[in-house]
């Protein structure tokens, strides 16, 4: 889920405003009023020189109109900072308007922005009781006025109506878009937190398979090794007395120390950073290769796993490292296949090609009804086969198929001398 998407009611015009330098509450809300006091300023003057006859205000009155629907418009400068004192300042010009012509509705979008503000900045039960008795002082001044400026009953009530209506409906708006700002302010954390969470299984998971590898470069380096000792042993013994076998050796001693090398330097890269043992107890067990994965699959198959397993090709002896990194991915990807397609067919094939190893394992769509099995997610394991297919110059692909299923293919290179062998 990309957190970026996630935004709260304003964070675009926040960002917006904060490039053309226009900072904190009070300089947005001064501009905020300064537009709506011109913008009704307009419409007011406008609409009345517009107006019938018969709906036209009193002479000498629509300069005053203007002027109170601008001082009411510019208090929104103070409704965040001075709340209590907007709500009385936007009373007080409404009762205002009422008063210059009882016969004359005007009602600037002033006292919407007022309501919808005390619904975002209060809880909504606070809220709802402040506009409630908003609305109670400003209809009976209104009611008041009205009925003194010699209106009748009708208009008296429609004056109310209104006063009611505006009050309570916008701040029950700023009640939502307060509950949503916070419902997306909480969603947007907790995408973070599982992207955070994503990241650390990542790096956990890299970081065993690190110790892992360790364990291993350990075992292939102890059996290389320790037969160059011996072999340089029996050269020592062979110089003097048989020279063409002691040149054998050497030769033999060259072959394994490059072999051992190459080894060595594909492992010191990703083993640069420190890492321990994981405390699972295998640190002594022996080192799988291509000629495990007869006992991976009948593993697989007792636990109910449909897993078959191909050889296409000649077999070649592949470098240690090389063997134990195809190894590895192919039980990845039957677990993989185990935890997100139960109960689907799954194929291993091994195909020897003339210049590398092929390890393929595609598994078909879960059967209906079947429900993955539980375990971790959030993409370790692929990031643990990819850690493998670098660590011998391989190339791994891994994607859905047209059956709706999944395949994993990696491809490592072997390396071959002038006749051709490995």
């Amino acid at each position: 889920m990309r957190t970026d998407q996630l935004t709260a009611p304003g964070v675009w015009w926040d960002a917006r405003l904060t490039r053309l330098g226009v900072r904190g509450p009070v300089a947005r809300d001064a501009l905020l009023a300064v537009s709506i006091a011109a913008v009704m300023a307009v419409a007011v003057l406008t609409a009345m020189r517009h107006a019938p006859a018969d709906l036209s205000p009193r002479e000498g009155t629509v300069t005053w109109f203007v002027v109170i629907v601008v001082v009411q418009s510019l208090a929104l400068v103070l409704r965040r900072v001075r709340v209590g004192l907007c709500v009385w300042v936007t009373i007080a010009t409404q009762v205002a308007l009422v008063a210059l012509d009882p016969e004359v509705s005007v009602r600037s979008v002033a006292g919407v922005v007022v309501a919808v503000t005390i619904g975002t900045l209060f809880p909504a039960g606070r809220a709802v009781r402040m506009a409630g008795a908003a609305a109670a002082v400003e209809s009976v001044a209104i009611a008041v006025v009205s009925l003194t400026r010699g209106a009748g009953i009708g208009t008296a009530v429609e004056h109310v109506t209104s006063s009611v209506v505006v009050w309570m409906a916008s701040v029950l708006l700023g009640v939502y878009l307060a509950t949503r700002r916070d419902h997306l302010r909480l969603v947007q954390e907790r995408a973070e937190q599982l992207e955070r969470d994503r990241d650390t299984r990542v790096r956990t998971a890299v970081a065993e398979e690190r110790a892992r590898l360790a364990r291993e470069l350990h075992d292939v380096a102890a059996h290389h090794l320790s037969g160059m000792v011996v072999q340089a042993a029996a050269v020592e013994r062979l110089v003097a007395r048989d020279p063409d076998a002691a040149r054998a050796g050497a030769v033999w001693l060259r072959d394994q120390g490059r072999e051992t090398l190459d080894n060595l330097r594909q492992m010191v890269g990703l083993l640069r950073e420190d890492s321990g043992e994981d405390g699972d107890g295998d640190g002594l067990a022996p080192v799988p290769g291509i000629a495990a994965l007869d006992h991976l699959t009948r593993t697989a198959r007792a636990l109910g796993d449909h897993v078959t397993l191909e050889y296409v090709g000649n077999p070649v002896p592949l470098p240690t490292l090389a063997d134990v990194s195809v190894f590895r991915v192919a039980q990845q990807a039957v677990t993989n296949a185990r935890q997100h397609a139960g109960g689907a067919d799954v194929t291993v094939r091994v195909t020897y090609e003339a210049h590398g190893v092929m390890l393929e394992v595609h598994n078909g769509p879960a059967p209906e009804g079947s429900a993955p099995a539980r375990g971790p997610h959030g993409g370790a394991g692929l990031a643990v086969m990819r850690e493998r297919a670098a660590l011998v110059g391989g190339t791994l692909d891994v994607g859905g198929t047209d059956d709706g299923g999944w395949r994993v293919r990696l491809r490592v290179p072997v390396a071959t001398d002038g006749g051709g062998r490995a």
